[in-house]
């Protein structure tokens, strides 16, 4: 299953794992791109906003239901902004879509991905987690004037929480995985802004990938053959342990960031 997954690295990487004998749910927020994309390569589209809690519960439910063996979850889905907005559920937009909508799936599917047999959740995080760290007292990053600075929190979030589902689940058969794909004009969420388009534009945050290049990591994590090797840690591209924030090393705000952000979500707290 791959959210964000109606245009962008998101559907390339649907494309590819479908070419290669998977069954994929194409989860994405509008219905004609979701439908168009799942239509291409056989799959189920499933229409979700991961600015409304309750899209995301009721696509918990929908896979459940239809699903009795989930081999990836793909948490892609992203967004950044230049200007703040909140959901309807009163949270940051960009904490939510980033980070607090995908941990909340993550966990409702968390038995079906632990019971039936080896399973992978891959985040796609980015170079930004490095811009600042986490303060557990503001999580959705208030206290930031820039919201560059607000989405490199998201994106540091999203390691901490791949970091911890890893230790959570150790021995399970889960493995847990974080990317980042690389600088890809051509995405949704690298058109989403002047300024980040400007700069993917004359390469000022680095090499430009293809979208090809974008998708492959998330490719090489959904099929490399021993995913424990991997387990908890953080990709650059295609290259294992990937510059961090010293803050994605730390196991115990790692610890503290799941429970803070389960109690934000009313889920159990281990």
């Amino acid at each position: 299953m791959i959210t964000g997954a109606s245009a962008g690295l998101g559907a390339e990487a649907a494309r590819r794992l479908a070419r290669l004998g998977a069954t994929v749910a194409v989860v994405g927020r509008s219905p004609e791109k979701t439908a168009a994309v799942a239509r291409e390569i056989g799959g189920e589209p499933l229409v979700t906003d991961f600015a409304r809690l309750t899209d995301v519960r009721k696509l918990a439910d929908t896979l459940l239901e239809r699903y009795p063996r989930i081999d990836v979850l793909a948490n892609n889905a992203g967004v950044v902004l230049a200007r703040r907005s909140r959901t309807e559920d009163g949270h940051d937009t960009m904490f939510q879509v980033n980070y607090l909508a995908p941990f909340l799936l993550t966990n409702l599917l968390l038995d079906r991905l632990t019971t039936p047999g080896p399973a992978r959740v891959i985040a796609t995080s980015s170079k930004a987690n490095r811009s600042t760290g986490i303060d557990l007292d503001d999580l959705e990053g208030a206290r930031q004037r820039s919201e560059m600075l607000r989405y490199g929190i998201t994106k540091l979030q999203n390691i901490l929480f791949t970091r911890e589902l890893a230790r959570r689940t150790q021995g399970t058969g889960l493995t847990a995985t974080a990317f980042h794909p690389g600088v890809v004009p051509g995405t949704a969420i690298n058109r989403s802004t002047p300024l980040i388009a400007a700069l993917s534009r004359y390469r000022l945050l680095g090499r430009v990938a293809t979208l090809e290049e974008g998708a492959a990591p998330l490719v090489h994590l959904a099929t490399m053959p021993d995913p424990e090797t991997a387990n908890g840690s953080y990709y650059h591209c295609l290259k294992p342990n990937g510059p961090v924030h010293p803050h994605a090393n730390d196991d115990q705000l790692a610890a503290r960031l799941w429970d803070r952000t389960a109690e934000l979500l009313g889920l159990r707290v281990a």
